[in-house]
């Protein structure tokens, strides 16, 4: 369910003096729950998580992520292979968005495809990864619910886990993507499948039976000692999913949910070979702005 959220400490990849990552001694690890969470509340939360989990997050997924690689999931299913955004010949000269973009591996991997990719993100950390590890192309640090670009800016949109599990409302997300995308776009977004919210966030055999109702719809919250949301995660069904792309203008014209792959024997949070032989662990959707 936790896409980012990892409690494993490490050594940050980037050291300053404000380091961003560190916590602080005797600072009491937040609580988790279930509550409402506003589209205020969320993003404020969530900019700050990421800006100080940001060097954790690379150093445990760098290495699967890759630093030119396309990857929509924890599934390792690599855009290379699915061509959810076309083949890759087609991407040539194509103006393409993309949300959540972490140290931008995708959009590095598309600008060697030719592209023109920008790579947006909430956090200004994270984004900092993105020009260690170099970037040719725009790096914007902007929350997805108010983009920064003029009408009809994109022909391309994506999304790897990023973004849109965060928000209150996706629907807010979703119109400002269809608003700059040329008609004709496509959108491409992918996130955890909603099903994974009725069982309990763990790679083990615990995670394999169900402890909520996957109709709940409260979001998941960590809070600090003052109850101020230091992390939030929001919960759709699957069929919210689909009609919020519809209602955001959008045509659904493809439901992918990947296999997990032989080879891939690595976890990754809730995410393991066990559960990803017995339920699906990501959803990406594929939508069109006629």
């Amino acid at each position: 369910m936790r896409v980012g959220r990892k409690s494993t400490t490490r050594e940050p990849i980037i050291q300053e003096s404000d380091a961003l990552g560190v916590q602080e001694a005797g600072e009491a690890e937040p609580e988790a729950t279930r509550r409402e969470a506003g589209v205020t509340e969320s993003s404020r939360a969530n900019r700050g998580w990421w800006d100080r989990n940001a060097d954790e997050y690379q150093q445990e997924h760098g290495t699967f992520l890759g630093v030119d690689r396309f990857v929509w999931g924890p599934e390792g299913l690599d855009e290379v292979e699915a061509e959810l955004l076309g083949p890759a010949e087609e991407l040539r000269g194509k103006d393409v968005l993309e949300l959540g973009a972490g140290a931008a591996q995708c959009s590095r991997w598309l600008a060697g495809q030719g592209a023109r990719p920008v790579a947006l993100d909430i956090s200004h950390r994270q984004l900092q990864h993105a020009l260690r590890i170099g970037a040719s192309f725009p790096l914007v640090c902007a929350d997805a619910v108010a983009l920064p670009f003029a009408d009809a800016s994109f022909d391309l949109a994506c999304s790897a886990y990023g973004a849109l599990p965060f928000v209150a409302d996706p629907r807010l997300v979703l119109r400002e993507v269809h608003r700059v995308l040329r008609p004709g776009g496509r959108l491409v977004f992918s996130v955890t499948h909603p099903i994974r919210w009725a069982f309990p966030d763990e790679p083990g055999p615990e995670g394999l039976s169900v402890s909520a109702s996957y109709f709940d719809r409260t979001p998941y919250v960590e809070q600090d000692e003052q109850g101020r949301a230091v992390y939030v995660e929001h919960h759709r069904t699957l069929g919210d999913r689909v009609r919020d792309v519809v209602a955001s203008g959008f045509r659904l014209v493809d439901l992918v949910e990947p296999e997990w792959p032989s080879w891939n024997t690595s976890e990754w949070g809730g995410w393991s070979p066990l559960r990803g032989s017995l339920i699906p662990g990501t959803a990406i959707f594929v939508c069109v702005r006629d």
